[in-house]
């Protein structure tokens, strides 16, 4: 397996684009993004958990009823989510791009971003249709990483290479997410395509398998959106033996599947808003891996750890008290602590109990941009990792005024 160019354009039959239509107050943001397939894809998709979904996430739940899908439409700036005429909207949507595309409207995936309960600019979207899909490319995967951006600062992308059934074939995708981002799922939105050829129920399982280990380990800020979503498109056209089970093809498919979600889930976490920097927490030796990823999880989700990140205080009793509430079994008085940055590490805590360390040291390793939480609770051979930021003022900033 190796990465290369192109996101979600690397597979063979997709062409992408993104455009500015109007949902958006900034002219200069695109806003309108188009993922498009030559041919009839096998397609998996997962939805947030939420109660509350957004219109676009029904109308995409009945239309991969059918088991195929054609395109992937996606605008930002309005969620269009408990706003008037929601689901009317979104089948205008489909209907016209259908039209435009000479596919049927139950083979797109749709969906939005943005501010809740505001009425959806329709008209300017389906009016910029024509426009999106003269704009259809190649080489379009940039525009439609930054056409689905809302506060992210950059956009999301990522493709690898890699040999099935003794073809070459390729697993790419896009994704957006900085805030309202906490499992299962969060306000991100991942499309992934695959010239792979694999049934629709391969590739769903190949989806949990992989959501699983890289979108439901990342947190940023504890919230659940109404939006959420990761899809998967697959043409078919790397002529690979069609996985149908769960194979070695399988594997190595599911493998380039973990890579392409794994980089997109840290990417976002590196991008939550108003973050400085990407914290992980690896948790060794649990009693299972529902353990260890619970004890991460709820390490990288604390609002006090994340607070003491950014400002680089080695305040490991936050990490450990967080790791008390997580519900998951471990032995306080086994538990080992370090703080680990670019190849450099400082020991806290051990068996429990605090140690004496250089602040100077460990301030040093704390304000880098990348901060792993190594903690070994010393009860089993298991262990999980999960990825989430530090928590700093201009987070308030943004999510004080988002809206208005």
């Amino acid at each position: 397996m190796k990465e290369i160019q192109g996101g979600c354009c690397a597979a063979k039959g997709f062409s992408a684009s993104g455009v500015y239509a109007g949902v958006r107050k900034n002219p200069t943001k695109k806003d309108l993004a188009l993922i498009y397939a030559d041919c009839d894809c096998s397609v998996a998709s997962l939805y947030t958990t939420n109660l509350v979904k957004a219109a676009p996430i029904y109308v995409t739940m009945r239309n991969l009823e059918r088991g195929t899908a054609r395109a992937i439409i996606a605008n930002s700036g309005n969620a269009n989510a408990c706003a008037p005429g929601g689901e009317e909207n979104a089948l205008k949507i489909c209907e016209t791009l259908a039209q435009e595309l000479g596919i049927k409207p139950d083979e797109i995936i749709i969906n939005s971003t943005g501010v809740i309960g505001v009425p959806l600019p329709v008209d300017a979207i389906t009016g910029t249709i024509p426009q999106l899909t003269r704009a259809l490319s190649r080489y379009g995967s940039d525009d439609a990483a930054s056409a689905i951006m809302t506060t992210d600062t950059v956009p999301k992308q990522v493709a690898v290479e890699i040999q099935v059934g003794g073809k070459t074939a390729h697993v790419g995708g896009i994704a957006k997410g900085s805030g309202m981002i906490h499992p299962n799922m969060a306000t991100m939105l991942a499309f992934i395509t695959t010239d792979v050829s694999i049934t629709s129920e391969m590739l769903h399982k190949a989806l949990l398998e992989s959501n699983r280990i890289t979108y439901n380990r990342i947190s940023v800020d504890g919230d659940t959106s109404t939006n959420d979503m990761v899809a998967i498109l697959a043409s078919g056209l790397a002529q690979n033996p069609q996985i149908e089970w769960k194979d070695t093809d399988y594997r190595v498919f599911l493998e380039a599947l973990n890579y392409v979600n794994g980089k997109l889930a840290k990417m976002i976490a590196r991008d939550g808003e108003g973050a400085t920097k990407l914290v992980s927490c690896l948790v060794k030796g649990a009693s299972s891996e529902e353990a260890a990823e619970k004890l991460a999880m709820s390490v990288v989700s604390s609002s006090l750890v994340k607070a003491a990140m950014f400002g680089a205080d080695a305040n490991w009793g936050r990490e450990i008290c967080a790791m008390g509430y997580s519900k998951a079994p471990f032995k306080p008085e086994l538990v080992d602590i370090s703080f680990v940055s670019d190849g450099e590490a400082i020991a806290v805590c051990k068996d429990g109990a605090g140690l004496a360390f250089d602040e100077d040291t460990a301030k040093r390793i704390l304000k880098r941009d990348e901060v792993q939480i190594l903690v070994d609770v010393h009860d089993g051979a298991f262990e999980a990792e999960a990825y989430g930021c530090d928590l700093t003022y201009e987070y308030v900033r943004i999510n004080g005024d988002y809206r208005t």
